[in-house]
C-alpha cells in the first residue's frame, strides 16, 4: 500500500519537527559554546593551557602520509593472501564438487574449468576487476612514479572509487556459504533414512551416537550465505569522504584573482593571488587547480605570503619541474626573459582561471609553539618558512618563540635570492629592536660557480653567512644543544629525503639533555 505523505505529515509531522528542531537547537548551541572556547578571546589562555589538541597529538596527525601508506602496503599483502587462498578455493570448487550437498558448490558440475568460475560470477569478476585496479594504484604510487609523472599517480589513485564500488559488489555473490539449522541437524550426524549409491546407509555410529544417539539428523541441512558486511565498515568512511569532498568543492569553486606574477632565478615563480574570506596562517598550504592545464590535476604548494588586515593577498613559489607547472608557467608568462620581471595588474595582464582549496595544516605551524625551533630546509623546501619569517617581520615580540636556527642549503648561489630581501628585512629588524641573538642564519652552497654574484652591498649580511659544502649535522646539534640545555627544541625539516633521514637520526641521539623533536614536511 503506498505511504500518503499528507496522512503522515497529520499523524506523524508535528512529532517529527519537535525532534528535529530540538536537535538542531542543541547542535547549534554546541557549535556557539565550541567555537567560543576554541577561537574566543576571553578563552585565549584557557585555550593555550588546555588545547583542543595537544601537540603531540597534532604530531601524530602529521603523520597521517605514514599511516595512509602503511595502509596501503597492508591492503596489498592481505589481498595477495585473499586472492591467493580464493584461487586454490575456486580449484576445490571445480574437483571437490559434492553431489550430497549441492546448494554449498559454486562450481555447476564436476570438473569445470576455474577459469569459466572466475570470469561468469559476480564474485568472480569483481575481484578480478578488484585486483587489476589495486595492481594500477600500486605500482603507480611509487616514489620514482610520483615524482617524475604525477599525472599518472593521481588519476590512478581516483581508481579508488571504482575499487570500493567493486568492492560493494563484490560480496553480493555469496560464495562462502553456512548452515542454517545447526541445531537439527548438527555436523557429521547421522542420517538413518539415507543410503550410499552401494546401496549401505551413508550414516555413520561413532562414540557420541552410540551414548543416546545425541546426534542424529532431524532434517536436511540448509546452507544460506552470509549477509554482506562490508558496507558496515566502508560506508561510514565513504559518507565522510564525500561530505569532506563536497566541502572542499564548495569551498574551492570561489573565484581567485591572480594579482601578479614575479619570475625568480633557477626556474622559479611567485605568484600572488585575492580571494575573498581567505584566511590562513603562517605555514599552511594550499591546493591549486589551473583548468586551462588540467581539470582534474591539483598540485599543493605551501604560502610563502599570508594574507593580513593590511595587505589581503596571498603569494607561493613554485619550482618549474614537470609538465605542470611548465605549463602553468607558460600561461602566467607570455614571454619568459631572464632575469626579474614584474607583471601588475595595471598592466591588463589576463591570466589564466584558477581555484584555490584550503588552507590545510602543516607541521611548520609549530614553529612559533617552541621557545627554540630548529627551520632546515633544502632548495625549494624553504617555502614553509618563509610565511613564518615573514611573520616574525610583522611581530616577532606577539609569539613564544625566543629563538630560530634558520639553516638554508642550496646547490645554486642564485636560489638564496629568492628570499635574500626578507631575510636580511628580518635581521636588520632585530638588531635595532636589540635581539641579535633571535634569528641565527646559516646558508649552505653545495656549488662554487658564481659566488661572487652575492657580494652585492645589500646582501653583505647573507655573505657574512655564508658556507660552502654541506653542514656537519653532528656539530651543529651538539653546539645547539650545549645552548639549549635540558629545553625542548622544535626541528622542522623540509627537503630531500636524504636530508630528512639525516635529521631524524640527528633528532633521536642525546645532546647536552636537550629534547628534539623532528617535524617533516611532505612533499610527494
Amino acid at each position: 500500500m503506498p505511504l500518503s505523505w499528507r496522512s503522515w505529515i497529520a499523524n506523524e509531522g508535528s512529532k517529527h519537527f519537535i525532534l528535529v528542531l530540538w536537535l538542531s537547537t542543541n547542535i547549534a548551541l554546541f557549535w556557539k559554546t565550541f567555537v567560543s572556547y576554541c577561537s574566543g578571546p576571553q578563552h585565549y589562555y584557557l585555550h593555550k593551557m588546555l588545547g583542543v589538541t595537544s601537540r603531540k597529538a597534532r604530531r601524530i596527525l602529521d603523520k597521517r602520509k605514514t599511516f595512509h601508506m602503511a595502509c596501503g602496503i597492508a591492503i596489498g599483502l592481505f589481498s595477495v593472501i585473499h586472492v591467493s587462498a580464493h584461487l586454490a578455493n575456486v580449484y576445490s570448487f571445480s574437483a571437490w564438487y559434492s553431489d550430497e550437498f549441492p546448494a554449498l558448490n559454486l562450481a555447476r558440475h564436476r570438473g569445470e574449468d576455474p577459469r569459466i568460475i572466475m570470469f561468469t560470477t559476480v564474485p568472480g569478476a569483481t575481484g578480478v576487476l578488484l585486483v587489476l585496479v589495486l595492481f594500477l594504484m600500486f605500482t603507480a604510487s611509487s616514489y620514482s612514479m610520483r615524482v617524475s609523472h604525477y599525472d599518472i599517480f593521481w588519476y590512478t589513485h581516483n581508481l579508488s572509487i571504482v575499487f570500493y564500488v567493486l568492492l560493494l559488489v563484490h560480496v553480493i555473490g555469496g560464495v562462502l556459504k553456512y548452515q542454517t539449522n545447526v541445531e537439527h541437524h548438527p555436523p557429521d550426524c547421522f542420517r538413518p533414512n539415507r543410503t550410499a549409491p552401494g546401496g549401505q546407509n551413508s550414516g555413520f555410529v561413532n562414540s557420541s551416537q552410540v551414548d543416546g544417539l545425541s546426534k542424529v539428523c532431524r532434517e536436511e541441512p540448509q546452507f544460506q550465505a552470509h549477509f554482506p558486511e562490508t558496507w558496515l565498515w566502508v560506508s561510514g568512511p565513504l559518507c565522510l569522504y564525500c561530505a569532506e569532498r563536497l566541502y572542499r568543492y564548495m569551498r574551492g569553486c570561489r573565484p581567485v584573482t591572480v594579482a601578479s606574477v614575479v619570475r625568480h632565478p633557477c626556474r622559479v615563480v611567485e605568484v600572488h593571488m585575492q580571494k575573498s574570506g581567505f584566511r590562513a596562517r603562517p605555514g599552511q598550504y594550499i591546493v591549486l587547480n589551473c583548468p586551462h592545464v588540467s581539470s582534474f590535476e591539483s598540485h599543493p604548494f605551501t604560502l610563502t605570503t599570508c594574507p593580513t588586515e593590511r595587505n589581503a593577498t596571498f603569494g607561493i613559489h613554485l619550482r618549474v619541474l614537470g609538465d605542470w607547472t611548465e605549463r602553468f608557467t607558460d600561461l602566467l608568462l607570455a614571454e619568459p626573459e631572464v632575469g626579474a620581471e614584474i607583471l601588475p595588474v595595471a598592466l591588463q595582464r589576463r591570466y589564466p582561471r584558477v581555484y584555490v582549496d584550503g588552507p590545510f595544516g602543516s607541521p611548520s605551524e609549530d614553529v612559533f609553539n617552541y621557545e627554540v625551533s630548529v627551520c632546515v630546509a633544502g632548495g625549494i623546501g624553504v617555502t614553509p618558512f618563509a610565511s613564518v619569517l615573514q611573520a616574525l617581520l610583522d611581530d616577532w615580540q606577539h609569539h613564544k618563540l625566543r629563538r630560530l636556527y634558520f639553516i638554508w642549503v642550496c646547490r645554486e648561489l642564485q636560489s638564496f635570492r629568492w628570499f635574500a630581501e626578507l631575510l636580511c628585512s628580518l635581521h636588520q629588524k632585530l638588531w635595532q629592536e636589540n635581539r641579535p641573538d633571535y634569528l641565527n642564519i646559516r646558508l649552505y652552497v653545495s656549488k662554487e660557480r658564481g659566488l661572487q654574484s652575492l657580494s652585492e652591498g645589500r646582501y653583505q649580511v647573507l655573505s657574512a653567512r655564508l658556507l660552502i659544502g654541506r653542514p656537519r649535522w653532528e656539530m651543529l646539534f651538539e653546539e645547539i644543544g650545549r645552548a639549549n640545555k635540558q629545553k625542548r627544541v622544535g626541528v622542522f625539516c623540509s627537503g630531500p629525503k636524504g636530508l630528512s633521514t639525516t635529521l631524524h637520526k640527528m633528532c633521536n641521539s642525546n645532546h647536552f639533555g636537550a629534547t628534539f623533536e623532528y617535524n617533516k614536511e611532505s612533499f610527494s
